[in-house]
């Protein structure tokens, strides 16, 4: 990873962890509390958001496709603009681009579920976390939350969404992952 992608990663996790603080916390409610709300979103959102971005890029270097990460700036403004105007994020800051090489339909589609099942494993990492580390269970808590929506809202079944490259390539797969990342984000709904 170079220097650009990695500014274009770093630009992207502030946008959407600021994004994420203004929805949880309130655009009025910009206090010193705000502050640290917004570190442990950056702390929980961050390692959603990279950890997703970069399962795809591994995956299609698996494949033998170059892959690289672009913020795109129109997403990062509508999440910021989103989360104050709506309380909602659109968690849409960018996507990792494949060249090089044409992908099967399988394999794309390989690719595209890699970064929501790195949100559901993650999701479950931060909900075994907030059970043993009581001290830590509302940044745990709120982890599993935004990681289970980054998963659900990346599997939309419309492009550029993951969920219609998914979908393309088997209808079963998008459905079971839909299911699984939607039940579990509205199970932890409230609980941040």
């Amino acid at each position: 990873m170079d220097w650009d992608e990695a500014s274009h990663i770093l630009i992207s996790v502030v946008t959407i962890s600021l994004a994420f603080a203004l929805a949880i916390n309130g655009f009025s409610d910009v206090t010193p509390g705000f502050a640290g709300s917004f570190i442990g979103i950056l702390v929980t959102v961050g390692a959603g958001f990279v950890l997703h971005e970069l399962a795809h890029r591994q995956v299609a270097k698996r494949y033998g496709a170059q892959a690289r990460y672009r913020a795109w700036t129109l997403g990062l403004v509508l999440a910021v603009v989103m989360a104050i105007g709506l309380g909602f994020v659109f968690a849409a800051p960018g996507a990792v681009y494949i060249y090089g090489k044409q992908l099967s339909r399988d394999k794309y589609g390989k690719v595209a579920l890699a970064g929501p099942v790195m949100n559901f494993v993650l999701a479950l990492i931060f909900l075994f976390a907030a059970g043993a580390f009581p001290g830590l269970a509302g940044l745990a808590l709120t982890g599993a939350y935004v990681n289970a929506f980054l998963g659900a809202f990346n599997m939309i079944p419309m492009d550029p969404f993951d969920g219609a490259k998914v979908l393309r390539w088997n209808s079963g797969v998008w459905f079971a992952a839909t299911a699984a990342l939607a039940l579990l984000m509205f199970s932890l709904t409230g609980a941040i």
